[in-house]
């Protein structure tokens, strides 16, 4: 008697082997399978452009469309803004609806034009220490910017 229970218990172990490896197999792979797609994720998140270059050749925005060169070969500007000597000069300038400023980089350490505000959000210019960068305003108001670099360098474009 004992040697049939041990065979019959046998037999129901050997079943259940073999129905529980597949189960096994199956979420082993399911585990080695979702490894190698978060891998893939990962590889393929960090792949991309590495272009570092600052000078775009435009950008647009809501209220303008910002341009950026580093020869004078953009569209007349109806004003021109100096940046040297740690300073906007003019600090403050008018223009029309319509018309571009223009910001002349000529000084020995970088800087930025960046609006003020949410009316400006779209004035973002890249870091400069030569070049320029231009603005185009389509709506009348009145424009704040700074020099992210140096906060105390700060400027207002007046649109009417």
């Amino acid at each position: 008697m004992r040697q049939r229970h041990s065979a019959a218990r046998a037999r129901t172990v050997s079943r259940l082997r073999l129905a529980v490896m597949p189960m096994v197999r199956r979420a082993m792979s399911t585990r080695i399978a979702t490894g190698f797609v978060l891998a893939a994720t990962l590889l393929l998140a960090g792949c991309g452009s590495s272009d570092t270059n600052s000078t775009a050749a435009s950008t647009t925005a809501k209220a303008g469309r910002p341009t950026t060169t580093r020869s004078g070969d953009s569209k007349p500007a109806a004003v021109t803004v100096d940046v040297t000597d740690m300073k906007f000069s003019p600090a403050d300038v008018t223009v029309k609806v319509g018309e571009t400023v223009t910001w002349k980089f000529k000084d020995s350490v970088p800087h930025t034009v960046q609006g003020i505000g949410d009316k400006a959000m779209g004035i973002n210019s890249p870091i400069f220490d030569k070049g320029e960068w231009s603005y185009t305003f389509f709506a009348p108001g009145t424009y704040r910017y700074l020099c992210s670099l140096h906060p105390q360098m700060r400027g207002t474009v007046t649109v009417e």
